[in-house]
């Protein structure tokens, strides 16, 4: 017989740890979703319900719109070439679900290449599942760099006037969506948020993602807009991939220590080899089975939070709660029993004879009514988690794309392993080769060690990892493999045009900036 818990005691999402939900994540929802929020100051403003046929906009509408703005002079061309502005908007300026499938393709919006984008999307089809929360929780811990990248993302454009900037120099897929959003006015509702009022849990990590958005933008006068942008969405993707990965890892020790402030060593490597049955493959998938199989106790560990917080009345939009909620999980005083045991009585009393013998056989192994309340809670409420929030850690890593860093073969003989795609890679590069000297930045060629040793020491991710504590021992097959794996680095940097051999000189072996600040 299955057992239920009313609403509230079922709930897992706490924006106090991790905002978004276990869904598949679209990372161009999330942008959408995010320039709503920096547009709105952390408010998702509640759209005035439409009425009528054109309740969801589709491509014919768009079309209409350039139709009309054709008439009045604001731009030429489109009746003389529709076939070229239909692919146009296909491939540039619009995001589908279900692409290429006559049926099923329907629009979810605009794509995210300006600030103003979000104002055209269909809801049902742009969901981001709160995801777009945390990467704004993450902006806000630089409110500076937060400013800049808003800033960025809504040149040419006056929002209060509802029209172009002069002397704008956008590019024209920007200028597009411009030009299609210009007339629209969707109407909004004002809500409630209590987003701002939160700080991220890992402060470190959120910060290491606002500088390297704020590197990014350095280049905005050197890089097209539109591959700025997509590096923005690689970076964006992977620090969001970055922190879920590391709150799962993370969370159940600070229960154990009792604070937030604890030791962040979370690392894996990398297989830069392309290649399922290389040398270095058994290494990076035993770190991502180990990491995925770190679920169980961080959904555990969430259950504890949240029950704590739910029977102690903090506030769960107030970061200071959860200082409170790690404290008393260190020490449980007598109190805390107590608390716990009137809520068991509580529960357990509400249901059957038939229910309690079943929830009495879920719970034997436990001595405390908290632990027994926890592990209730696990019982029938961590499948689901269990079970998306792989799918949605495969999503944010972006898996089996040139964005991500994992990858998963068709059989079974390959399961998930960390890889670096080569966008990723493109992106990770342009930050590294920045140096800030006198205040101003520059950007500096690299050795292949100094990049190598960059990537472990700010991001956690190791492609040589003979200096590794943990190969310390390291045997002749494990010292061959990262040397394939080195080998494998160089040839991909060669690939995306940063890394030549000049030289066998190893001092000339470097990798070298595509765009030159000095």
């Amino acid at each position: 017989m299955a057992i239920n818990l009313n609403k509230e005691e079922g709930v897992f999402r706490n924006e106090l740890i991790f905002t978004a939900d276990a869904k598949t994540i679209n990372i161009d929802s999330t942008l959408v979703n995010l320039f709503m929020l920096l547009k709105h100051n952390g408010i998702r403003p509640k759209q005035r319900t439409r009425r009528g046929e054109n309740v969801f906009i589709e491509l014919p509408k768009l079309k209409e719109i350039f139709q009309k703005l054709e008439e009045d002079g604001s731009l030429s061309g489109f009746s003389e070439n529709p076939e070229a502005v239909e692919l146009w908007l296909r491939t540039n300026l619009t995001n589908l679900v279900n692409r290429g499938n006559s049926q099923k393709e329907r629009m979810s919006s605009l794509r995210p290449i300006h600030l103003e984008s979000y104002r055209v999307r269909n809801a049902i089809h742009t969901r981001d599942y709160f995801s777009a929360d945390q990467v704004y929780l993450m902006l806000s811990q630089k409110p500076a760099v937060k400013n800049e990248l808003k800033n960025f993302l809504q040149e040419g454009w006056d929002s209060n006037q509802g029209q172009f900037l002069n002397g704008n120099t956008l590019d024209v897929d920007s200028l597009g969506i411009l030009h299609l959003i210009k007339n629209i006015n969707p109407g909004y509702l004002e809500s409630n948020s209590e987003l701002n009022k939160i700080r991220p849990l890992l402060k470190e990590q959120a910060e290491l993602y606002c500088d390297d958005i704020h590197k990014l933008l350095v280049y905005k006068n050197e890089i097209p807009r539109n591959v700025l942008i997509d590096y923005i969405k690689t970076i964006t993707s992977f620090h969001l991939s970055l922190y879920a990965n590391k709150v799962i890892y993370l969370l159940p020790k600070m229960i154990s220590k009792g604070t937030i402030d604890i030791q962040d060593d979370w690392n894996i490597v990398l297989d830069v080899t392309d290649n399922f049955e290389s040398k270095i493959s058994s290494i990076a998938i035993e770190d991502a089975a180990k990491n995925y199989n770190a679920l169980y106790n961080y959904i555990k560990a969430t259950f504890q939070i949240n029950a704590v917080a739910s029977r102690y009345k903090l506030d769960k939009s107030d970061s200071d709660s959860l200082t409170e909620i790690l404290k008393i999980l260190a020490n449980k005083d007598e109190s805390f029993e107590l608390k716990f045991e009137t809520h068991w009585d509580y529960i357990f009393g509400n249901y059957d004879k038939e229910d309690k013998e079943l929830i009495s056989e879920m719970v034997k192994y436990e001595t405390t009514y908290f632990d027994r309340y926890v592990e209730l809670l696990m019982k029938i409420r961590s499948n689901y988690q269990l079970k998306f929030y792989p799918r949605f850690m495969d999503s944010v890593s972006q898996k089996n794309n040139e964005r991500g860093y994992l990858a998963q073969g068709r059989s079974k003989k390959h399961p998930r392993r960390y890889v670096l795609g080569t966008r990723l890679l493109e992106a990770l590069v342009q930050i590294q080769v920045l140096h800030l000297e006198n205040d101003k930045f520059i950007t500096k060629s690299l050795s292949i060690e100094e990049l190598i040793n960059n990537l472990r020491e700010r991001y956690g991710l190791i492609i040589n990892g003979l200096s590794e504590e943990r190969f310390s021992n390291a045997d002749v097959n494990t010292i061959l493999a990262f040397k394939e794996n080195v080998e494998a680095f160089k040839l991909k940097l060669r690939q995306i045009g940063f890394y030549n051999d000049l030289s066998d000189a190893y001092i000339l072996q470097k990798v070298r900036p595509r765009y030159q600040m000095d």
